[in-house]
């Protein structure tokens, strides 16, 4: 008996391995976002807004990996998770929202890497369906969240290292 699901057509091991690939990558954007939530959640840090802000990111990175996982059946295609690493974030400025920020934009960025070489993969294995998928869902999705924390950035850039600024700055996120 085979591994792979019944309604699996067209559906490479190539794009398989790709697509668990991007599911533990969303997983650990996931994590990390959950850690700067609970970071900011400390009661030596107290920044309430930021904690409600890192902890939507978490969930919609989490929604990403259901997702996939979830198009990776329907294609048939078995789905295999990794452990999940330690989050990596390190704060090494009296900034630690500037550093939040700049952390999770490099993250938005590897992910976003990560699904154009998703996309590559789907039109080497001439399997346009599940390159418009990406498009549909992701791509767009990606590029607004850099633009969204590019410009936060600049912002935080602008107030520097005024507490007042910063926390006028964390009240005011969406």
């Amino acid at each position: 008996m085979s591994n792979y699901l019944r309604c699996r057509q067209r559906w490479s091991e190539e794009c398989e391995l790709a697509l668990n690939k991007q599911i533990n990558l969303e997983l650990l954007a996931s994590y990390q976002y959950m850690f700067l939530s609970s970071y900011f959640d400390r009661d030596n840090v107290a920044l309430k807004p930021l904690v409600d802000f890192f902890e939507k990111c978490s969930l919609e990175e989490r929604e990403h990996g259901t997702k996939l996982m979830a198009y990776q059946h329907m294609r048939g295609g078995i789905v295999t998770l990794d452990a999940i690493s330690n989050p990596t974030v390190e704060f090494n400025t009296d900034n630690k929202v500037l550093e939040a920020f700049n952390f999770v934009l490099l993250l938005e960025k590897t992910v976003n890497n990560s699904l154009l070489d998703l996309h590559k993969i789907s039109e080497t294995n001439n399997d346009p369906q599940f390159g418009d998928y990406l498009e549909g869902e992701f791509l767009k999705e990606q590029v607004e969240a850099i633009s969204e924390l590019s410009k936060y950035i600049t912002q935080l850039e602008f107030i520097g290292n005024h507490n007042y600024g910063i926390w006028e700055f964390v009240h005011k996120l969406n």
